[in-house]
């Protein structure tokens, strides 16, 4: 057994003189590539430290504003609440809608925020006595805020300021003759805010990007810590395969976070380094996803204990070294070889031992792209420039807190595609504000009749219910946070009210600043966080006019008019223009299918034109963001048992899984410069043909929700392929071409088990040959004829049997194609030899089989002289052997009736 921690000394010395000397130049600074601390967790959980820096992003503008707000209001003989209220704003609202990475944008957008909060804090002050045309204003303001929100950063702004002054002047009961001093204090502390911000929070992307890579830096170690637990024959095998699956899902997300806030080669001030980072940081991910995945199937296997603790200690190395000198894995891959090759050699190896050979050079070979790679993209970041706008690191992909955007892009695409025509050309503009315009219509009575002075807290629910959620599960998820966190910030911020007591200024301003920060920090993880962080502020701010006795009153209220306004305006987004979420999910699932379109479609140019500019570790990034999409949308609103919730959503979100996996090495292994003959040109040309016409007949099925056409399989096109280039010499690109045609391969194999779950029927697509011999045109007519032959054969045609195929040898009902080989299904399993003089060993081919209709049922390549073909049902058959050095050859076979299941032997001879 291999200590988690140690090495043994033998292993040690013998990898020491290959560590790169002690003064070699640093890939990295020390704070990326060193060694453990304990505040990493921080890093993994929150690359780039997004979350940390909205929460210290509110701390200082909470601070600022109403400092400034305190000091102007004694400044200007103005009420101290008056002046902390309206300061207080600008912080709250600068801290929130305003994360701009620039300063000239920084300044624009919080400079103009008082400006319309001043303007309808006017007319809040006139509209004192006119109650209804008070509340139908506060409607139109929401409704307004919903419409500006498709115009870009500073219009949604806009909108908010617009509501916020509102609800600030009605709450505040500001008269006419303070607003001038308000504008003042509203103006200067948005100044306050901004030079804080610019101080304190200036953006900086070099020390961003620097943060996400040691995020991933510790992600790896999580990986490989998580292995070495795996290869630890005492571990509980079923715990350490549970977690490297987890290790293996946090650094997926990690590593989707960080390529959505690199720049874009083509928005990018450097596109080369642009380009590199994306794909060193791909490299990387697909790297340690490789060791994991081959890990977990080491541990099923016996593993020599040299062969074992050459891996442990590689693995070692890998989560213990500082990675800012990655290139130390390099050795320890090459301990591992020689270790397999050793075991190779034995003279007990078995096919068990074998493959354990294999998994372990593939983890040696993926430990030294691990060095390459990440190396190579740490140093990148090293080397980046100093100017911020130089820095190709950006939010130029979608991201929802921080993390990989939902269900956004399918909703808006669903929207579109349904208002194409005629006036329904204005329904995406209108939608939204008609949701929350009707909704604040609704509420804003019934919360007026339970309180007049508080019957915006309905209108605030409508506002949080309605923004950043797109279906009615994420609504009600949304209102499950929102009440549960309304609970929990109640019983705290009442426990501290108690603590501190009335009369305490500072120590009720230090809570409400403190329950803001938490709550903008925890907002980026769950938003029943920030609610806990707010209520708890709120319940600071009411303690200062409300008894005790009043507040749980008070916060009765307030939960009961929260959960009202989320309420209808669920019901109203559920009613008016409807968009159902299972055509959402379509959508998201249609989208998945058009990015991996995309992706063949950037292959198939990638080996006809090498020159052609394509990015296939891009378009392989877009499936695994189209895959957080889906799985955002595939998630229950309440988590029930697999027997009570049914299979079907888990099994098609397990096949977008796996096929994403393949799609990544895929990507990885096709990125070649290649010049391919014109046959096998010709054939991967009509392998990519055939699954683009495959994947957009899924996309046609997903979008009408009707099968149309059906998914041909291109597997048989390439293992005709695949053995037509084994005859090229070996060597690195022969190995990742191989590569490329087994991801390519199971990628449509897994496609195809995802298609046939929504409805489309599955055909094996056979090889086409294009050889232009006689004896090869002469086989494919052959082929053809038996395919094509209806029910009878005449007397006399090659084969042993004799006996005359008739429509009562058939099955009553004809049966589908078979399965390939390799699965048991019901019917019977024909096997056995296929041999000539010229190959005693055996022959390779296809065998095909036809039922007495003339109907292909069964199919199955014939390896090293041995075929199986299962499902066949009681009736007559005919058996059709095609090989490339043989004519066609046929035999019947007669399933007699009594036989349902079990197998048939069955030997020809060409």
């Amino acid at each position: 057994m291999i200590s988690p921690g140690t090495a043994p000394s033998d292993t040690a010395s013998e990898l020491a003189p290959s560590a790169p000397p002690a003064r070699a130049p640093a890939v990295a600074p020390h704070r990326v590539g060193g060694p453990r601390r304990r505040w990493d967790w921080i890093l993994a959980a929150d690359p780039g430290l997004g979350q940390l820096q909205a929460g210290w992003r509110t701390l200082v503008a909470m601070v600022t504003s109403l400092a400034v707000g305190y000091g102007m209001a004694r400044a200007l003989d103005v009420p101290a609440m008056i002046g902390m209220i309206v300061g207080g704003m600008m912080g709250l609202m600068s801290a929130f809608a305003v994360a701009e990475n620039t300063w000239q944008r920084l300044t624009r957008a919080i400079l103009w925020m008082p400006f319309p909060y001043a303007a309808v804090l006017w007319a809040a002050t006139e509209l004192h006595d006119d109650r209804g045309l008070e509340i139908s204003l506060m409607v139109a303001a929401l409704a307004l805020t919903f419409f500006l929100a498709r115009f870009g950063q500073l219009s949604l702004l806009t909108g908010m300021m617009l509501f916020n002054g509102l609800m600030v002047g009605m709450m505040a009961d500001i008269p006419s003759a303070m607003w001038g001093k308000a504008f003042a204090v509203a103006l200067v502390s948005a100044g306050a805010v901004l030079l804080t911000r610019l101080l304190f929070c200036c953006p900086m992307p070099r020390e961003d990007l620097l943060r996400t890579q040691r995020a991933f830096v510790v992600e790896a170690r999580r990986v490989a810590d998580a292995a070495i637990e795996t290869l630890d024959p005492d571990a509980d095998q079923e715990r350490a395969v549970r977690r490297m699956a987890r290790a293996l899902h946090h650094l997926n997300v990690t590593t989707v976070t960080i390529d959505g806030r690199l720049a874009q080669p083509e928005v990018a001030a450097d596109p080369g380094m642009a380009e590199l980072l994306h794909r060193h940081l791909f490299d990387a991910e697909l790297a340690l996803r490789g060791i994991g995945r081959a890990v977990q199937d080491l541990a099923r296997l016996d593993v020599p204990p040299h062969l074992r603790e050459a891996m442990a200690v590689g693995l070692v190395i890998a989560r213990d070294t500082p990675l800012g000198s990655a290139q130390g894995l390099r050795p320890a891959a090459e301990r591992i070889r020689r270790q397999a090759d050793h075991v190779r050699e034995h003279p007990d190896t078995g096919d068990s031992r074998a493959q354990t050979v294999e998994l372990a050079r593939r983890v040696a070979h993926l430990l030294d792209s691990l060095a390459g790679s990440l190396s190579r993209w740490l140093a990148l970041g090293w080397s980046s420039p100093e100017s911020p706008a130089q820095v190709p690191f950006q939010p130029t992909v979608a991201l929802e807190r921080n993390r990989p955007a939902g269900s956004a892009g399918a909703t808006q695409r669903v929207l579109a595609a349904r208002t194409e025509k005629s006036w329904r050309r204005a329904v995406p503009f209108v939608r939204a504000p008609l949701h929350a315009g009707v909704a604040a219509a609704i509420v804003c009575p019934i919360t007026d009749a339970i309180d007049p002075q508080r019957f915006y807290w309905g209108l605030v629910g409508v506002m949080i219910t309605l923004f950043g959620t797109n279906t009615t599960h994420e609504r009600l998820r949304k209102f499950g946070h929102r009440m549960a966190g309304t609970v929990i910030g109640a019983v705290l911020g009442i426990a501290l009210l108690h603590l501190l007591g009335h009369g305490h200024v500072y120590g009720t301003l230090t809570v409400i600043v403190a329950g803001l920060t938490l709550g903008a920090w925890g907002m980026q993880r769950a938003y029943a966080l920030w609610v806990v962080g707010l209520v708890v502020a709120l319940v600071q701010l009411y303690g200062l006019t409300t008894p005790y006795g009043g507040m749980d009153h008070l916060l009765g209220e307030r939960l009961l008019d929260n959960g009202l306004g989320i309420l209808v305006a669920t019901a109203c987004a559920a009613l008016i223009f409807p968009l159902s979420s299972r055509r959402i999910t379509r959508e998201a699932e249609r989208g998945y299918v058009s990015a991996v379109d995309t992706l063949v479609s950037q292959l198939a140019l990638r080996w006809e034109d090498p020159d052609a500019p394509v990015r296939l570790r891009g378009a392989a990034r877009g499936v695994d963001s189209a895959l957080f999409e889906v799985l955002s949308l595939a998630r229950p609103l309440v988590r029930m048992p697999r027997g009570l919730r049914g299979r079907d959503a888990d099994n098609r979100t397990a096949l977008l899984t796996t096929a994403t996996g393949h799609a990544r090495a895929l990507a990885a292994a096709a990125d070649i410069d290649i010049d391919l003959a014109p046959g096998p040109a010709e054939r991967f040309a009509r392998i990519t043909t055939t699954l683009s016409c495959s994947l957009r007949a899924l996309d046609r099925s997903l979008t009408t929700g009707e099968p149309e056409g059906g998914w041909q399989r291109v597997g048989p096109l390439v293992r005709e392929l695949r053995a037509d280039l084994d005859k090229a010499p070996p060597g690195p690109r022969a190995s990742r071409i191989r590569t490329t045609l087994r991801e390519l391969s199971a990628l449509d194999e897994t496609l195809a088990g995802y298609a046939e779950r929504c409805g489309l029927a599955v055909h094996d697509n056979p090889p086409a040959t294009t050889a232009g011999s006689p004896m090869e045109r002469r086989t494919r007519a052959l082929v053809a004829e038996w395919s094509l032959r209806p029910t009878t054969r005449a007397a006399g045609a090659p084969g042993n049997a004799t006996r005359t195929a008739t429509a009562t040898d058939a099955p009553r009902t004809a049966p589908g194609p078979g399965p390939v080989t390799g699965t048991e299904t019901a019917g019977v399993t024909v096997a056995g030899t296929v041999r000539c003089a010229a190959h005693p060993a055996g022959c390779a081919g296809w065998i095909t089989v036809i039922d007495a209709r003339g109907k292909r049922v069964a199919a199955g390549p014939v390896r090293s002289g041995r075929y199986r073909v299962d499902g066949l049902r009681a009736g007559s058959h005919t058996l059709i052997v095609s090989a490339t050095s043989h004519a066609p050859h046929a035999e019947f076979l007669y399933v007699p009736e009594s036989r349902e299941t079990g197998r048939i032997g069955h030997d020809m001879r060409l």
